[in-house]
């Protein structure tokens, strides 16, 4: 392998990197554009007082048809285009999927023509063109997670704002509306567009029930239940969220007591996971024509690859051991 190599292969990566970021923000400024030119047009009607039939009233509410037809004609082809807006909408990313879909090609190419430039393989470029592919993924999928993770912490001091606002007189309605206005951030936002939808006439059970979906946690489903589950049998509804709010608050407490308890084996895990790759390092810094076999020869290469595999499957194999769900 030949060292000045890197200089160009670096040089390529951050070409293709940064054309893929310009694309995508250029694709984002498009879309953003349009979506501006809908809404102007959809209101164009109010401002000038033309709106008679109920077919202007439909076409003011409407989505954005000509979108949805292109989404449909690519989950087609793509079937993951669909859980694909699932995960940004959860992400709070606002990228349409077309964007999300740019970025993964974009860097694919990016890293695996890096790839082949450096060691001239096949397989190099495959499996660096996967890696990039995946970033965009892992970034969403991480985003999510924190989301979700501050949002469970921030629940049962929702509930209990919710509680007081019931036990004060206030409707279950006005309750929505005060923990949407002084509750905790991340959670505030759910319940605030529960309480703007109700409010612009989607039935209650339909927004509390969107907020299931979006957020897809089991505490948010047990308070969703009880709640709706209230509305038609009755009952003390500040005792019921009371008791959620201690059972959510116990579930994390002992949740948290198990993270405590599986962190020898998390870092052994970690431990594992990277002593290969550094003792791997290290033996091409002190020796590099006793390790450059592994990247040049066919050999080497499938030796590497099979290395790696295994060395997935023994990270995925102690996450699962160690991890107990609740």
């Amino acid at each position: 392998m030949n060292e000045s190599i890197w200089i160009p292969a670096i040089l390529v990566f951050v070409a293709a990197a940064a054309g893929t970021l310009a694309l995508a923000l250029v694709s984002e400024t498009v879309r953003d554009w349009w979506r501006r030119r809908t809404v102007a047009r959809r209101i164009e009607p109010i401002l000038s007082g033309k709106i008679r039939k109920s077919r202007d009233v439909h076409d003011l509410v409407r989505g954005d048809d000509e979108a949805d037809s292109i989404l449909e004609a690519v989950s087609k082809v793509l079937p993951g285009v669909r859980g694909l807006e699932d995960l940004l909408e959860k992400s709070r990313l606002d990228w349409s999927p077309g964007t999300f879909l740019i970025l993964m090609v974009g860097l694919g190419l990016g890293a695996g023509g890096t790839a082949f430039l450096v060691s001239g393989s096949l397989f190099w470029l495959a499996a660096w063109g996967m890696l990039g592919a995946s970033m965009p993924y892992v970034y969403a999928t991480q985003r999510r997670n924190r989301r979700f993770m501050q949002f469970e912490a921030e629940f049962p001091q929702s509930i209990d704002l919710l509680t007081r606002a019931i036990r004060a007189g206030h409707p279950l309605s006005s309750a929505l509306g005060m923990v949407a206005d002084e509750g905790p951030p991340e959670v505030s936002r759910e319940f605030r567009r529960v309480f703007e939808e109700q409010r612009f006439g989607i039935p209650f059970e339909e927004a509390l029930l969107g907020m299931v979906d979006r957020t897809d946690m089991m505490d948010v489903r047990i308070f969703a239940i009880a709640v709706l589950v209230q509305r038609e049998v009755g009952g003390n509804l500040a005792e019921i969220l009371d008791n959620l709010a201690h059972t959510i608050r116990r579930r994390f407490y002992l949740r948290r007591q198990l993270r405590v308890y599986t962190a020898q084996g998390r870092l052994t895990g970690y431990a594992l996971a990277a002593l290969p790759v550094l003792v791997g390092a290290g033996v091409y810094l002190l020796n590099p024509g006793y390790a450059r076999p592994l990247f040049t020869q066919f050999f080497g290469q499938v030796l590497l690859g099979m290395a790696l595999v295994l060395q997935l499957v023994g990270v995925l194999w102690i996450r699962k051991i160690i991890r107990i769900d609740m």
